[in-house]
């Protein structure tokens, strides 16, 4: 026998002698040993499983068990893997990614026992994507020597991270990344790892690959130097670290095999360090969304390797991007988004035109504020994929050249300022799967030969431009669209009879698309598999059938038409929006709306003629936004919510609601915007409001509450910005310490039996002593939501939405207060409205009221006023309505700026000894007066009109012949602030759209 087969024989025998061995100590194979089989079950005992997952472990082979591998010759339990399957469900969505939901199940929980200590041959440990409450890891888990993969991602720990994971030598595989919690619907405990010294990870000398993504880095972790001393690993992954600072120098890079670095969503504020430029082993870099800052270096050139390089995010980079950058020869991914450049597109052409042109597949530079026109450079790509150029100042037609892109499957041209016809040339690009063009002002029919090319086209968005799609009912689509935008473009006024081709459409919207037609049952029928639907804002007729069969729909938009007949039935457990607001629909509420729809995050039935009462259901829903305001509901408000609500809106106004307000709305631990205003409730405030503390609006307006304004709204309603009780039977004296609201911006105690003084300590509102801001929001935690109030402002009735956070009133009006007006007022320099009309206050108004420089509306009529009228009123450049009328004031009317457009006099009615512009009384000097009130003063209050046709009447006057005088001061700064500028004409959009229904503040 040659050696060879010696050698076979004696590994025969010995595999015998082995299996001879096992049997004597009472077990057999398969099967696993019964000490392995012991520490399963008592690791079992400590978990959590709510699925009933680990149902197989029982028997004596562990080696069977759901998540249990044995090695097929020792026996020993090598592998665990008990990672959440089912965390999430997913779908592919329009270009091929795929995008997840969180599933309702979050897999296993508990604790993680040490009996699993019992398995000394583990080298494979998965625990992903469950959920054991933000307890801490284990530092038994540094035991298991043999280990070489551990997955502890996803699992809900938190808490220092041990440092005896180095002593896991051989680890090749780690990750800890995505642990922290800060979604406040998951209920998870917040929390998240913390790595206090990384020192620990240099010891992992076999590790290849490292996710600590999300795990929060302490000052001082020194994780630099410890990754440095990995010499075997190729990909680390440190993203949203909470790291701020990095060495710009290393006297020695030692790390010379990585291949993958991750540093995102970090605060590095820097500049890039020169060592990364010595890694040439890199291929992908991902510094986006720090603080990097300076110039991209030259030293780039160095990453020859490099494939896929990430710097979007980072502001403060200055504009100039080298040349070098086009050198990178093997470069297939360059995103630059969102930092600022601040060039003409042409400018970058000797860097997008070396050899990178050769090898780039896709490029992100939107929101880079570039501008000019389309570069033809743009077309000399030969393998480019992507191209994104949004949210620029990007001008002109889009250019011939664009057409060269023969490769391009994604063109994204989003909100810019491109003008002229839809681009014939794009018909020549055959890949394209996706075209962004909306919000732009292109304008000009699209016709169907425009399309005749598009036939791998799945998503098409050209919204918000003056298009207008000339498209017969008989046309046959060249593609099969997945995802199609089209508001604001021209399509109707028939509903399109080609979309019915369109057998995998996932995402419609056709809102405001002028369509004034009913849906045909085919539609209802083939897109039941529709994710996303809306087709607001059109004037579409006709009632809506039961759509138990859209299981997978998780936005439904109907607003704004002329649907009637009930409320549709759902069945959808992922809906996640739904909005029916300003419309005919009638009937009762659903009654089984909150099981049909169990994730349900916003719902609007406002505007419509519901009846009935309001159902229990609504209190289990779990939606963040409960509107349904101006409908026909009556009763009483259901007194059952719960504190496992997540309502953060709360909106029941305009209805015929009645009773007190139910005592367990302020378990509703979300809740910051509560609207019960225009019903018919009664009764005093009820104390129960004090636990709302969270709260940020409260209107409980135009209803029949009585008794005092509480002194504990100041103490407990801390975070207050709107507080509106207007139009109530509430008695007694304000109480002073309203003042301690230092983010009230809206005060509206109007039409009430309020007496007693102002308090002067209304001088201490915070939030009104400064302008608003645009950008600003009202609500703190909800911001996809839009608040809306309605006030008095200027004489008229006004609901804002959109303008909100611009608006500062006080209006105090239609009471019984008196003595004189606080001095103190005067300092809150942000107020934007103050009426404090219809009291008796007296004594005289004072000269700092021109300090008020943001002022555009004030009223202090029907008063007891007297004095003069302050020049220093001249200074208020922004006052456009001002109404002194029944007064006392006398002397002369002060002449200059805004008061020039004051001409309509019935705003100084009432106040005989007043002279000058625009009164028939002349001044002779100063006090003295020659007219027709000088002898007869009341006759011009016996020829009085009502005081809303007074105002209406001096407002359309002045409209006409104040505008020469008045046009620069109002409209000079509006040419020369981008802010109000902007800020104003979306105003004025709002007013010519009109009320299109609360689902319009949804983002």
């Amino acid at each position: 026998m040659d050696l060879k087969g010696t050698q076979l024989l004696f590994l025969f025998f010995s595999f015998l002698c082995a299996d001879q061995v096992r049997k004597l100590n009472g077990d057999s194979i398969p099967g696993c040993i019964p000490v392995e089989r012991n520490a399963l079950l008592g690791f079992k005992e400590g978990l959590k499983d709510p699925t009933n997952r680990l149902s197989s472990w029982m028997g004596d082979d562990c080696c069977t068990w759901e998540g249990v591998a044995c090695d097929n010759r020792t026996g020993h339990v090598v592998k665990l893997d008990l990672r959440n399957p089912h965390p999430f469900s997913f779908y592919t969505d329009i270009l091929g990614q795929i995008i997840f939901r969180r599933s309702n199940t979050w897999g296993l929980g508990g604790e993680l026992r040490p009996s699993l200590l019992g398995l000394k041959h583990l080298n494979y440990v998965d625990l992903s994507m469950n959920n054991f409450g933000g307890i801490r890891i284990p530092e038994f888990m540094g035991s298991f020597r043999q280990l070489k993969y551990l997955n502890l991602s996803c699992a809900g720990l938190g808490g220092l991270i041990p440092h005896q994971l180095g002593n896991l030598s051989s680890l090749q595989y780690l990750d800890l990344g995505y642990n922290h919690n800060d979604d406040i619907f998951l209920e998870i405990p917040p929390g998240f790892l913390i790595i206090d010294n990384a020192i620990w990870i240099s010891r992992l000398s076999s590790l290849r690959y490292l996710n600590m993504t999300g795990v929060k880095f302490r000052e001082g972790v020194h994780w630099l130097q410890a990754l440095n001393m990995l010499l075997s690993v190729i990909e680390v992954r440190l993203s949203d670290c909470g790291i701020n600072t990095i060495p710009l120098s290393l006297p020695h890079v030692n790390f010379t095999s990585l291949s993958v670095l991750d540093l995102s969503e970090n605060s590095i504020n820097s500049m890039i360090p020169g060592w990364l430029f010595n890694i040439s082993s890199l291929e992908y870099l991902d510094l986006s969304y720090n603080f990097f800052r300076g110039i991209i270096p030259p030293a780039i050139k160095n990453l020859a390797s490099l494939k896929a390089l990430d710097l979007s995010g980072n502001q403060f980079l200055e504009g100039k991007i080298s040349v070098e950058l086009g050198e990178l020869c093997k470069l297939q991914y360059l995103r630059l988004s969102d930092i600022n450049i601040s060039k003409s597109l042409h400018e970058l052409d000797k860097v997008f035109t070396g050899c990178i042109k050769n090898s780039l597949e896709t490029l992100y530079m939107g929101n880079t504020q570039l501008g000019g026109y389309l570069s033809d450079w743009l077309g000399d790509f030969r393998k480019l994929k992507y191209l994104d150029l949004s949210s620029n100042s990007i001008s002109g037609p889009v250019p011939t050249s664009l057409g060269r892109l023969s490769t391009l499957q994604v063109l994204c041209l989003s909100e810019n300022k491109l003008n002229g016809t839809f681009p014939e040339n794009l018909g020549r690009l055959a890949e394209l799967a996706a075209l962004f063009l909306d919000q732009n002002f292109l304008e000009g029919i699209i016709s169907e030969e425009q399309f005749a090319n598009f036939t791998k086209l799945k998503i098409l968005d050209l919204s918000q431009n003056q298009l207008i799609l000339n498209l017969t009912s008989d046309w046959i689509p060249p593609f099969q669209l997945q995802g199609l935008v089209i508001s604001s473009c021209k399509l109707g006024p028939r509903f399109p009879a080609w979309l019915r081709m369109q057998k995998n459409i996932i995402y419609l919207d056709m809102s405001s698309t002028e369509i004034s037609d009913a849906i045909p049952d085919w539609f209802w029928r083939s897109f039941s598999q529709i994710l996303y639907l809306d087709i607001s804002s059109n004037g579409i007729t006709d009632s809506v059938p039961y759509l138990t069969d859209f299981i997978n729909l998780e936005y439904f938009n109907l607003s704004s038409n002329h649907f009637d007949g009930p409320l549709p039935t759902f069945n959808s457990s992922v809906l996640s929006l739904l909005d029916l607001s300003n419309n005919s629909f009638s009937g009762a509420v659903l009654r089984d709306i909150s099981k049909n729809m169990p994730n349900l995050k916003y719902l609007s039935l406002s505007i419509n003629n519901l009846s009935g009462e309001i159902p229990l259901s609504l209190c289990h829903l779990g939606c963040g936004v409960l509107d349904l305001s101006k409908n026909l509901l009556l009763g009483e408000l259901p007194d059952c919510w719960n504190h496992s609500s997540r309502i953060f809106v709360m909106d029941f106004s305009s209805n015929n609601l009645s009773g007190s307000v139910p005592p367990s709305i302020c378990s509703l631990r979300f809740l910051e915007s509560l609207h019960l205003s225009n019903n018919n409730f009664s009764g005093e405030l009820p104390l129960s409001l004090k636990s709302c503390a969270r709260l940020n609006t409260l209107d409980l307006g135009q209803n029949r509450f009585i008794g005092a304004v509480p002194s504990w709204i100041g103490e407990s309603l801390s975070s207050l910005k709107i507080l509106r009780l207007r139009s109530n039977k509430l008695v007694g004296n304000i109480p002073p310490n309203l003042s301690r609201l230092r983010a009230l911006q809206i005060l509206d105690l109007a039409s009430n039996n309020l007496s007693g003084t102002i308090p002067s300590s209304f001088g201490n509102f915070t939030a009104m002593k400064v302008s608003g801001e645009m950008n600003g929001t009202i609500l703190k935690n909800f911001d996809r939501y839009n608040e809306n109030i309605q006030v008095t402002i200027k004489g008229i009735y006004i609901e804002y939405t959109i303008l909100l956070p611009l608006v500062i009133i006080m209006d105090l009006s239609n009471n019984n207060l008196s003595g004189m007006i606080p001095e103190e007022l005067t300092s809150l320099f942000g107020l934007v409205s103050l009426n404090l009309s219809g009291n008796h206050l007296t004594g005289e108004i004072t000269e700092k009221i021109g300090t008020l420089q943001q002022l555009e509306s004030l009223d202090l009529s029907r008063n007891n006023l007297f004095g003069g009228i302050p020049s220093s009123m001249i200074d208020l450049t922004f006052l456009s309505y001002l109404n002194l009328s029944y007064n006392n004031l006398s002397g002369k009317v002060p002449s200059g700026n805004q008061f020039q457009t004051f001409i309509d006099s019935s705003i100084y009615a009432g106040n005989p000894d007043l002279c000058g512009f625009p009164l028939s009384q002349k001044c002779i000097d100063e006090g003295t007066i020659q007219g027709p009130n000088a002898i007869g003063g009341d006759e011009e209050n016996d020829n009085a009109m009502d005081e809303e046709g007074s105002e209406m009447e001096w407002l359309y006057m002045g409209m006409g012949l104040g505008f020469a005088v008045g046009f620069w001061i109002v409209f000079g700064p509006l040419l020369f602030n981008r802010k109000w500028r902007g800020a104003y004409f979306q105003y004025r959009s709002s007013i010519q759209c009109g009320l299109r229904g609360p689902g319009n503040n949804f983002h």
